[in-house]
């Protein structure tokens, strides 16, 4: 059985079976208790709507696939259902920005 077969909560929307993370239809809170992929996972950070969610364990430096399509890198492990955002991810094809850097534009510090 694949693993797109196996039960998830249905707050979450798998948009291919091959991405490894999900997205948020509802805004979730740490705490909440959900089902990815038949497995029980219990959010440690709170996860904004339309924000994606670790869909298993991911190490540092491994492809982000989003829409069957990679869309940047983790920088971070990440653990399965946890937040994938800003603080554990990169784009691999334009500047990153995030709260620990510089504001980059281009490439370029502003």
């Amino acid at each position: 059985m694949a693993d797109s077969d196996l039960p998830t909560d249905k707050r979450l929307l798998l948009l291919d079976a091959t991405d490894n993370v999900l997205v948020a239809c509802v805004a979730l809170s740490p705490g909440t208790a959900l089902t990815i992929d038949g497995e029980a996972v219990t959010l440690a950070d709170s996860v904004g709507m339309a924000h994606k969610l670790a869909r298993r364990d991911l190490a540092a430096g491994v492809a982000v696939i989003k829409y069957g399509a990679p869309i940047g890198s983790t920088t971070a492990a990440v653990p399965k259902g946890g937040h994938v955002h800003l603080d554990n991810m990169k784009s691999d094809y334009i500047a990153t920005v995030n709260e620990t850097t510089a504001a980059v534009y281009d490439g370029k510090a502003t």
